[in-house]
């Protein structure tokens, strides 16, 4: 604080008290160095001011330092300092508290700690012809002396302790504020000290920010003009800084209230554009990411809208081919994420309103446990709002195969942005033995939904408000994914997420079209761009796993998987160790297609049989069938044979024992793959989890030697079975678990005295039809009622 002082008769001192002056007064604009009598003592009116290219100081905590203190009045003062001699030094460890200077070994001098409200001015002092370098603070009834190493030192520990001073003085002012516009100028020149410290530490400009989120804590009641005030006031101190938790609440609130308010545009992207530039880690600062989420929800609410996103998104990248800030896309892709997640956070986190995720993967939890479910709240609004009236859809997805031979109706999970189609299939069996990765970790929804065996009805519902942050945040992806430098990395960073809906799809159509075969990483390392599609690793599915079809996002019948496997077969792969894998993972998919007329999986199933991919006899007549099935298939295996003979000689010697449509498959691709070729020998036919009728049923009566059908979790019902009970009088095993068949086509099956095992769980048999059925059927040994009223 500035030292208003004259020299009177005598050489005596006269102080103006400091507390009658502004709190941020400005130092004195006298001489540094003023003479005080004729002694060889000289004390420094030392300037506060750090805007310019002065000296530069670390701000000192603690640190060892000579002391001594004179008990005299100040009109003596001058008097001794100027003698030869002093009383004695004592050494100490003084430590600068938030509230007072305090040593480590409380005796002699500094016996208490010296509160900073109880100085009452500092100054510099220093000794002619002596190397003696003080601080000087003043309080009632005599004087501190601090003596440092040298004039470095010294003044480090003037700048500290006189901060230190301040902030204590301006915590106090702004604790209990009284008026606001007093508050408002104490703010500003709150701000202006901080800008003008000669201090150079990151604590300078953030105690500040954080003595003003306090004060907008504890006084909630503002206007919104002071909002807007304070938040202009305090701009300075963000551009090189970011807000703390307090403050970002506060932004947030502000973003949310306000949105159209000039301040969101004018002092938030700045601060928004800062956070995304040099931000390293989102965990360790979430609220960063809210006030992100929240001011570019805030731009979407601006008249031209997703415009003035797509503007912010392409000034965070730059006008050039590449971005120069490389944490820019990470923490884009982030926020984004983050805020889809919180549109399910609730309930993914809530126990009360629908079971907790490791439940569900557990099937620990029933269905008459849990309460009727509730709407979600986005982010976490203020309670007091209004709330939109969520719509409530229906989608119906089909549940996933359990372990067991028996699972409860199929569940539910419904929104009217994301569909989530989950596949019935061996591999969601294995996925449940082995249990999702990561140990006790809590799973995420996708993962989740895949493995429940005892979901029964459960129902997502979305407000209004949630299905508008979803299109926002979709659309920056498909916004990211338009830039070339960006999309290698946004494929790596995207692709452990299954998140699937149109605007996401378009995001991987951009990355599978992508006309660059490698492209270099920010590590002058080659990276090829459609290995993204793949999984991260063993056992993870990616891209190329979750549009196949069946996969929980395809939604296109299998185009974008073909064009995927189109892409990566023309591009960065070794032919056919490629074929060996779609051979194993997804060799039914490829057929489904290739069903349908499919040209690109068509060649596939092809070169699968020119390079000998196949082992298995009755697979590879399967994979013929479905080729002759079509006329582009048809001409291309007319043209393989040309080459290899030896695929005409296994044709003749009959069609495949064994049959298994691949998952979603229809009425029509059945009667298409049964038409294309013979299938006399065919013994053994799975149609479980595809889509067939009992329409399909005028193809079955046409295989004479079918003994074993499974129809697991079909829509083939009673009319179906009528037509195969007069017809396939050989049918030995029968799977009917999870179909809409009722007694009046159960009865019919007591004509098939060849049956020997039944699966009739799930549903709607009686306990009439039950009985009748085992005294009409004497070879049936093994048969399944669990769940129906025979059980």
């Amino acid at each position: 604080f500035s030292l208003y002082e004259r020299e009177g008769a005598g050489g005596e001192l006269f102080y103006q008290c400091e507390e009658n002056k502004p709190l941020l007064g400005e130092m004195s604009e006298g001489n540094n160095n003023t003479k005080l009598g004729a002694g060889p003592c000289k004390r420094s009116l030392h300037h506060c001011g750090g805007g310019g290219g002065g000296m530069r100081y670390k701000l000192l905590h603690e640190g060892d330092i000579q002391v001594c203190v004179v008990k005299h009045p100040r009109t003596f003062l001058s008097k001794l300092l100027t003698s030869k001699f002093l009383r004695r030094w004592e050494p100490h460890h003084l430590t600068l508290t938030d509230n007072s200077l305090t040593s480590a070994t409380p005796t002699g001098y500094m016996e208490t700690s010296l509160s900073y409200s109880s100085i009452e001015d500092l100054q510099l002092l220093s000794w002619d012809n002596a190397p003696k370098y003080c601080v000087q603070l003043s309080f009632p009834g005599g004087t501190v002396l601090l003596q440092a190493a040298n004039s470095y030192l010294r003044d480090q520990w003037f700048h500290s302790l006189q901060w230190k001073k301040k902030i204590y003085k301006y915590r106090k002012v702004l604790n209990n504020p009284s008026r606001w516009d007093v508050v408002l100028k104490e703010i500003r020149a709150l701000v202006d000290m901080a800008l003008t410290s000669p201090l150079q530490d990151e604590s300078i400009h953030q105690a500040p920010l954080h003595i003003i989120s306090t004060l907008l804590a504890e006084n909630s009641n503002l206007s919104t003009q002071d909002h807007e005030n304070i938040i202009v006031a305090i701009a300075p101190l963000l551009e090189n800084n970011h807000p703390p938790p307090d403050l970002c609440e506060f932004f947030c609130k502000h973003c949310r209230e306000r949105p159209r308010s000039m301040v969101v545009i004018e002092v938030f992207t700045p601060v928004v554009q800062r956070i995304l530039k040099h931000n390293m880690d989102f965990g360790k600062c979430p609220r960063l990411r809210l006030f992100t989420q929240e001011y570019i929800l805030a731009l979407n609410e601006l008249n031209a809208g997703m415009e003035v996103v797509k503007k912010f998104v392409h000034s965070m990248h730059g006008p050039t081919g590449q971005c120069p800030h490389p944490r820019v896309l990470p923490n884009l892709v982030a926020v984004c994420l983050a805020a889809i997640y919180s549109c399910y956070e609730e309930f993914i986190n809530s126990r009360d309103n629908s079971p907790s995720l490791k439940e569900i993967r557990n099937g620990c939890q029933q269905q008459n446990d849990r309460k009727p479910p509730m709407p979600l709240r986005l982010l976490r609004p203020d309670p007091s709002l209004p709330q939109p009236t969520p719509p409530t859809p229906s989608i119906p997805i089909s549940s996933p195969t359990p372990c067991l031979p028996l699972s409860p109706p199929p569940s539910v999970v419904n929104s009217s942005e994301i569909l989530v189609e989950l596949e019935r299939n061996n591999s969601a069996n294995t996925r449940q033995k082995e249990g999702p990765s990561g140990g006790d970790s809590e799973p995420n929804l996708i993962d989740c939904l895949l493995v429940s065996p005892a979901v029964n009805t459960l129902s997502i519902q979305l407000p209004a408000q949630a299905d508008r942050v979803l299109g926002c945040f979709a659309l920056i992806l498909k916004m990211l994914s338009d830039y070339d430098d960006w999309r290698p990395a946004l494929a790596s960073l995207l692709q452990p997420i299954p998140f699937p809906k149109e605007e996401l799809k378009y995001v991987i159509q951009r990355f599978a079209e992508d006309p660059r075969q490698e492209v270099t990483n920010c590590m002058c390392m080659p990276v090829h761009v459609h290995s993204c599609l793949l999984s991260v690793r063993s056992g993870k599915d990616g891209w190329f796993q979750l549009y196949s079809p069946g996969g929980v996002a395809c939604d296109d019948d299998g185009e974008l998987f073909a064009s995927m496997v189109h892409i990566l077969m023309g591009s960065c792969y070794k032919t056919k160790k490629f074929l060996l894998s779609l051979a194993e993972n997804k060799l039914g998919p490829c057929m489904l297609l290739a069903l349908r007329g499919n040209q690109t999986m068509v060649e596939i199933l092809c070169l699968m049989l020119e390079y000998n991919i196949i082992d298995n006899k009755d697979t590879q007549l399967q994979i013929i069938s479905t080729l002759e099935s079509t006329q582009v298939g048809l001409r291309m295996y007319e043209q393989l044979c040309d080459r290899q003979r030896e695929l005409k000689a296994l044709q003749r010697k009959g069609g495949p024992t064994r049959l298994t449509l691949p998952s979603k498959s229809t009425d029509a691709d059945l009667a298409r793959l049964l038409s294309s070729g013979s299938f006399g020998n065919l013994e053994n036919l799975s149609l479980a989890f595809t889509n067939v009728t009992s329409a399909c049923a005028e193809q079955l009566i046409k295989l004479p030697s079918l003994k074993q059908l499974n129809l697991w979790s079909t829509q083939f019902g009673d009319a179906g079975l009528r037509l195969l009970s007069e017809h396939l009088a050989c049918l030995q095993v029968l799977n009917l678990c999870e179909t809409p068949v009722t007694d009046a086509g159960l009865l019919a099956l007591s004509s098939m005295k060849s049956l020997c095992s039944l699966n009739m769980n799930s549903t709607k048999l009686t306990a009439d039809t039950y009985e009748d059925l085992k005294a009409k059927l004497p070879n049936l040994k093994d048969v399944d009622v669990r769940y129906t009223e025979a059980w």
